[in-house]
């Protein structure tokens, strides 16, 4: 067990207004590379945002400042003992190449909501995007910047 350190917001990296299910990223992390997935034991996010804003649990955490070994993801390489991460599906233009901020509003006011109410809980865990610890455009936006514009000066 290891103290919560992060919340690290995501991308699915998919196309403009293409719906993700938690079934596409259990296939995609935890099918073996051979069959097209990552071969992880465990998803990379603990809950997604769909484009209708429902937010939806991928993998049970028991809602404390701690992470135990049962409710680490694979979200970003070296953070995920301390973190948690959540995933809005998106990230990426109609090419599914070029990154862009794809949130429908009803994912900015899931998003804002979701991010809002685990800072209330978790006000000294640091909120950043995955672009801020990996050599990747995830999650398509600025975080440090939205945290700003939503009230949230860490």
């Amino acid at each position: 067990m290891a103290k919560l350190l992060y919340l690290v917001l995501h991308c699915t990296a998919t196309p403009e207004g293409r719906e993700v299910t938690a079934a596409d990223i259990r296939r995609w992390h935890t099918s073996p590379v051979s069959k097209g997935g990552r071969g992880w034991k465990q998803v990379g996010y603990t809950d997604i945002i769909h484009l209708d804003g429902k937010v939806e649990r991928l993998v049970n955490n028991n809602e404390d400042a701690n992470v135990d070994p049962w409710e680490i993801t694979n979200g970003a390489k070296g953070y995920n003992s301390v973190s948690r991460h959540v995933v809005y599906a998106g990230g990426c233009a109609r090419d599914g190449k070029t990154p862009k901020d794809t949130r429908t509003p009803a994912q900015r006011k899931a998003m804002e909501e979701y991010v809002k109410d685990f800072h209330r809980r978790f006000p000294e865990v640091r909120i950043i995007g995955h672009n801020e610890v990996a050599s990747k455009a995830c999650p398509s936006f600025d975080v440090q910047k939205w945290l700003t514009s939503i009230g949230i000066n860490q």
